[in-house]
């Protein structure tokens, strides 16, 4: 059965099993590879994407749940990869082996839209998402430098588009 979304904007119909994992709709049905598969049981983080502005672990929400919802992914941050958290990422080098960073931005995305200027406390408290390499102190630097730089025309600072 045919399930309409907005996927980045633009509106979507996906031919799915309803009990897909949306995780699986954006990789394998639109082909936007950005949000990742990591553990597949919502613990991880690297498949988070926003849904209807909040943040959700896409391996675990089925397509049938967001039927016309809005769903941001990685690639529709900004469309020329200008948002704050993008430039701040590259600004402070914040990937090492790169894989949950999508994941990681989206999380920080939604949290910059609750608290315009997070403390560590905040971050921390915030970003649960799990980096096996251990950039935490980097994500956290990226966070902060990521709020008091300028949005430019085409990057949403909340990540919705």
């Amino acid at each position: 059965m045919p399930i309409t979304l907005t996927i980045n904007g633009a509106p979507v119909t996906v031919d799915a099993p309803p009990e897909m994992p949306l995780l699986w709709v954006l990789r394998d049905h639109l082909n936007l590879k950005g949000t990742k598969f990591g553990c597949g049981i919502a613990n991880c983080g690297a498949c988070t994407v926003h849904i209807d502005g909040a943040p959700e672990r896409s391996c675990s929400v089925r397509i049938s749940e967001v039927a016309g919802q809005h769903v941001t992914t990685i690639e529709g941050l900004s469309a020329d990869g200008t948002h704050p958290l993008q430039l701040a990422w590259d600004e402070i080098d914040v990937p090492q082996c790169g894989y949950c960073q999508a994941g990681q931005i989206m999380a920080a995305a939604a949290l910059l839209k609750s608290k315009k200027n997070p403390t560590d406390a905040d971050i921390d408290a915030a970003m649960d998402n799990i980096c096996r390499c251990g950039t935490y102190n980097r994500i956290r630097q990226a966070i902060h430098r990521a709020a008091t730089l300028p949005t430019p025309a085409g990057a949403a600072r909340d990540g919705e588009v």
